[in-house]
């Protein structure tokens, strides 16, 4: 991953004008009467965590700059896979990205029968091809398929009010840190008022955060 990428991003999301970020982002709720008050957010992790330091990205499948921090956050990850735990949770921005959250609920269903991070993965690297489709469901399907899911539990989940309410439960903890647009990362319970511009600048924010820690365990 260059500079020279990132850079390239940059002046793409500066040329939309922001167009990733909401005011307001409101409770997509499929027909449903809104998140029981009992559902907790999702908890998809991995990573070590030796250091105690947790990298949270909330992230939005159809969104092009999540698209490209994708594989910068995996180089990350991995670079610090024995000592940070990174999780990921659901903030699709339903008013600009039509296909968001049926794409969580993709990744939620991939998740009821263990497949939550192929699926995640799969998403991001074929993200143009179904976040422009008039039916993404059919694409999902697909990838179910190919992640050799049992394709009829798989449609069957993404559709349940337990996925549905597992999302919204994940956007309004996004609300309380405070996130307004994607990727928003909070770093051991803190929102990162800024996204970093270079893997090097990310490797270093992650670098300082596990240095922090273990100097005062």
């Amino acid at each position: 991953m260059t500079n020279r990428f990132f850079i390239t991003v940059l002046v793409i999301i500066a040329l939309i004008g922001g167009a990733f970020a909401l005011t307001k982002h409101k409770s997509h709720t499929n027909g449903s009467n809104g998140t029981s008050s009992s559902v907790q957010p999702t908890n998809h992790q991995e990573g070590g965590g030796k250091s105690g330091v947790v990298l949270i990205e909330y992230g939005d499948y159809q969104c092009p700059a999540c698209g490209s921090y994708y594989p910068v956050v995996k180089q990350v990850v991995e670079t610090h896979k024995d000592q940070i735990t990174f999780q990921f949770r659901n903030f699709p921005l339903v008013q600009i990205h039509q296909n968001a959250f049926a794409g969580a609920r993709a990744a939620e269903a991939a998740d009821k029968q263990g497949k939550f991070w192929e699926m995640h993965d799969i998403l991001y690297e074929t993200q143009q091809t179904w976040g422009a489709a008039s039916n993404p469901s059919t694409y999902f399907e697909q990838y179910a398929q190919q992640l050799g899911l049992d394709v009829t539990k798989f449609k069957a989940d993404e559709v349940s009010q337990t996925v549905n309410d597992l999302i919204n439960a994940d956007i309004q903890e996004g609300q309380k840190l405070g996130a307004n647009a994607t990727p928003t990362f909070e770093l051991d319970g803190k929102k990162m008022d800024q996204n970093p511009r270079s893997l090097d600048e990310f490797n270093k924010v992650i670098d300082d955060a596990i240095k922090a820690k273990t100097s005062n365990s």
